[in-house]
């Protein structure tokens, strides 16, 4: 179950933009005022991560993030492009999918775990050509929801993963 971090409103399809610059400074403008964040300091910390190598996973998929430290909850979008964009990925596919996280910098250890099941999830293939022909946000989180994976844990405490099935623990239950 994605909603924990991703609604509805979350949701953006065919956003038109000219590049990858275009797509994330709009993305992080949108994001931003949906959770009440500064929208340079947003911006700022998705270009600054793109900075040390492109976030594309392949597929047509890019996962930007950004650690922050003036958040205490995570926040993400999920956006398709009208027209694909050059993303410097890694198999040079052009990107229309664009999940976006934003990750409380006082919480980093969690951060991988979540983006990890994030990649699982759009890299499936049916998953991916079902986001790109989804007509509304609800369709496309229901697509999202759909798919049996663990759910993304917004407790910002130590996690591990158990057969299948990611766990919080708090740090003093560890």
């Amino acid at each position: 179950m994605i909603s924990p971090i991703l609604s509805e409103e979350d949701i953006s399809l065919d956003l038109v933009t000219k590049g990858k610059q275009s797509a994330l400074s709009k993305i992080a403008i949108r994001i931003a005022r949906r959770n009440g964040l500064d929208e340079q300091m947003v911006i700022r910390g998705l270009f600054d991560r793109e900075c040390l190598g492109s976030t594309g996973i392949g597929r047509g998929v890019a996962i930007p993030h950004a650690l922050l430290g003036m958040i205490s909850s995570p926040a993400a979008s999920l956006t398709r492009l009208a027209q694909p964009i050059d993303f410097d990925g890694p198999d040079d596919d052009l990107v229309d999918l664009i999940y976006t996280i934003l990750w409380p910098a006082s919480a980093t250890s969690a951060l991988l775990p979540a983006r990890s099941q994030i990649c699982r999830l759009l890299r499936a293939s049916q998953v991916r050509a079902r986001l790109r022909q989804a007509r509304t946000s609800d369709e496309a989180l229901a697509i999202l929801e759909a798919k049996p994976v663990p759910a993304i844990s917004t407790n910002l405490h130590t996690c591990c993963f158990e057969p299948g099935v990611l766990v919080s623990r708090h740090l003093s239950n560890a």
